[in-house]
């Protein structure tokens, strides 16, 4: 079975990460299948929501380890990780995410390009990239400003800080806060009453209330180099080896 299963539900397109013995961590071809994913779910009118879901206890650890340092050893961030950033921004269907346990790096960031989040209380959110000797990606470095304002974005990403789902929302990362066990039947509720609704007055809305996304495709593209430049650096290799190190004792 692949990494990532699509799967259709009335007006629904579900996205559903599975690897759930590596955590959800993002391999390249799982970033190349959420991008096709994307497109194909936007070239699709009867589509009126997409959702992404992770495994019970598990949204998503980040990028997977292994495929992440090839990219670096190959000179940047990795094609197929700006694919799926470029395909957030360019996605005009509303973006439901049900979140249930760890949402690391990644797992984090891909959510600030949701119209709406739901999480488990059982939920952890964290951008550990300084802790790596890298920086943000996928615009959050110009997007959790602007919903959190400085102090808090500065707390989340320099600090690497742990938000619990209650913080979460209380910062408005996430929408809404549920029980594990209702976790996926709560977020397809919410995403077929938004797919019910009007679609071409929900995408004009959407468009608005977004605005002009070149801002935030010229912070992804700038964050990329960044990064691309610290995945080099002697912190971010020590970083790297010490986490190595740790997984194998």
């Amino acid at each position: 079975m692949s990494d990532v299963v699509v799967t259709s539900e009335g007006a629904l397109s579900i996205l559903r990460l599975h690897r759930a013995e590596k955590k959800n961590a993002l391999t390249g071809a799982m970033y190349t299948a959420l991008s096709h994913a994307l497109k194909e779910a936007n070239a699709d009118d009867g589509v009126g929501a997409i959702v992404i879901l992770g495994q019970p206890g598990i949204f998503c650890a980040g990028n997977d380890i292994k495929d992440f340092i090839g990219f670096a050893m190959g000179g940047g961030i990795g094609q197929p990780i700006l694919d799926f950033l470029r395909a957030l921004v360019a996605n005009e269907k509303p973006l439901v995410a049900g979140v249930d346990g760890a949402a690391i790096g990644i797992g984090t960031t891909m959510i600030l390009h949701c119209d709406y989040a739901v999480a488990s209380n059982r939920s952890v959110f964290a951008t550990p990239f300084v802790d790596l000797g890298l920086v943000p990606e996928a615009a959050s470095s110009l997007i959790v400003p602007q919903l959190m304002g400085n102090r808090l974005a500065f707390e989340m990403l320099a600090m690497g800080a742990k938000f619990d789902a209650n913080r979460a929302r209380e910062t408005g990362l996430v929408n809404a806060v549920t029980e594990p066990s209702t976790l996926e039947a709560d977020t397809l509720e919410t995403a077929r009453a938004i797919a019910a609704r009007p679609r071409e007055a929900v995408r004009l809305t959407r468009r608005l209330i977004r605005g002009d996304p070149s801002a935030i495709l010229a912070r992804i593209d700038e964050e990329a180099k960044l990064f691309s430049e610290r995945l080099m650096s002697k912190e971010a290799r020590q970083a790297f080896e010490a986490f190595l190190a740790k997984g194998k004792s």
